[in-house]
């Protein structure tokens, strides 16, 4: 009976290409979404978008980036933000927990193919308490977002009236803890009116942040509630994650601090709440309080260093994850000091992680530059706010310089693409060399080549 059922179980992992069902699920989704905001009553002059800006849009926020073509307050109705919302819901949660959430209430059980299904949604390593894991995701998601819009709907009750504020704060906590970036501020202005606002600074930050570092390592903290009980990859997410926000948020300050365009005329608490909320955005929520147009060069270079980085895996963050980018750091720290194997907190790094490492930023990087060529044919903006807007795209971080609602109509095609590969490529092109280990049967003769 065991043979047997090894060999149904290889039967059917033969069949299913769950990297593939991933993406086809994703496209559906964006199509349903682009064809409800198309909708003449997904807008407030009931004329309906194009089709281009409504799959922009559909494909920003299901693969929760944040890059609008149009004016999410001024262009939507509520159905349309409606819309949106549930889009970033779904495409931040991923649309196989929500398939089996359902499954789940209908009473089904959940078979090897929707086993594998959750294990590349969720970017896990292993099938084991695949269910129990789905079940955690959703109750700490809507806890979470749950708690964000309670704190923020009280913060906007005087301003805005009971009805909208609890709207304003459902949508943006949705936003926030999805790492999306999308907002109802109206006229392209995000959060700027509010640099100063503790309340609603703190607030956003800690739903992308928590919602960013990944369930894994949320679920190792709630279990093991003790540091140096925490797995590896919890550890490393965790300490990189904070040194990343502190040397973020003390370079912006001192990079912006006498800009007259952003931090130079604000108080002290301003320039403190604007420096910090600016230097752990882009790890990848898309929000801004800052006027991005008049960052310095220098600002402008740490926040796409940060987008590219992205947050940790198995979350609602975008880029090439912190771990992959502290196991290169390592991989090439060892390699300077003449040694073999990458060692870090007590743990040995296999090396077939260390490749995975490595091609998934090889990848990244030959994704973004060939897209950047793309975009200066068919974009007269400079290069700095293209390679901006391409690894904003690509990172699924939303911010920008101000190029998105400039793009032609090749430019949002191929920003949408881009917006696609960053949510679904990095996760598939990882699962695909996890499954491709296989050893050949032989080998072939060595030979070095010179490098260097």
């Amino acid at each position: 009976m065991r043979k047997l059922g090894s060999i149904r179980i290889s039967r059917e992992l033969i069949r299913i290409n769950p990297a593939q069902t991933l993406s086809i699920g994703f496209l559906g989704l964006i199509l349903l979404g682009t064809l409800l905001l198309m909708l003449p009553f997904a807008t407030k002059d009931r004329h309906h978008l194009s089709f281009i800006d409504a799959l922009f849009e559909a494909t920003s926020a299901v693969c929760v980036t944040g890059l609008v073509v149009v004016d999410t307050a001024t262009t939507f109705t509520t159905f349309g933000q409606i819309v949106l919302m549930v889009l970033i819901q779904i495409g931040g949660l991923g649309f196989m927990t929500i398939g089996i959430l359902i499954a789940l209430f209908l009473g089904k059980n959940i078979g090897l193919k929707g086993r594998l299904m959750i294990q590349e949604s969720l970017n896990q390593l292993s099938l084991e308490g695949m269910v129990r894991l789905v079940k955690f995701v959703l109750i700490f998601t809507f806890l979470m977002e749950g708690i964000g819009a309670l704190i923020l709907a009280l913060r906007w009750w005087p301003e805005l009236g009971l009805g909208r504020a609890l709207f304003y704060g459902i949508f943006h906590s949705v936003s926030a803890f999805n790492n999306a970036g999308f907002d109802l501020m109206g006229d392209f202005r995000s959060l700027t009116s509010y640099v100063g606002d503790f309340t609603i600074i703190v607030t956003l930050s800690s739903l992308f942040i928590i919602g960013g570092i990944g369930y894994t390592v949320v679920l190792d903290i709630l279990k093991k509630k003790s540091f140096k009980k925490l797995s590896l990859h919890t550890k490393l997410v965790l300490w990189v994650t904070l040194l990343l926000n502190v040397a973020g948020t003390i370079l912006i300050l001192c990079l912006e601090y006498n800009n007259p365009g952003t931090l130079g005329g604000m108080s002290l608490k301003e320039k403190i709440l604007g420096a910090y909320f600016h230097g752990v955005v882009p790890r990848t929520a898309g929000f801004n309080t800052l006027n991005m147009g008049e960052l310095t060069l220098s600002s402008q270079f740490v926040t796409m260093l940060f987008m590219f980085i992205g947050g940790g895996s198995g979350g609602t963050a975008g880029g090439i994850k912190v771990t992959t980018f502290v196991i290169i750091l390592l991989a090439v720290w060892t390699m300077i000091r003449g040694r073999e194997e990458v060692n870090t907190m007590g743990r040995r790094i296999p090396k077939d992680i260390i490749f995975r490492a490595f091609s998934i930023t090889v990848y990244s990087i030959s994704v973004i530059f060939f897209v950047l060529f793309l975009l200066t044919i068919t974009e007269t903006a400079p290069l700095n706010v293209l390679l901006f807007e391409v690894i904003s795209a690509f990172g699924t971080v939303g911010m920008s310089l101000g190029l998105t609602p400039e793009l032609s109509v090749a430019g949002k095609f191929i920003i949408t693409v881009l917006m696609f590969i960053g949510r679904v490529g990095p996760l598939t092109l990882a699962f695909a060399l996890a499954r491709a280990n296989r050893k050949l049967p032989y080998k072939y003769v060595e030979e070095k080549i010179m490098i260097g």
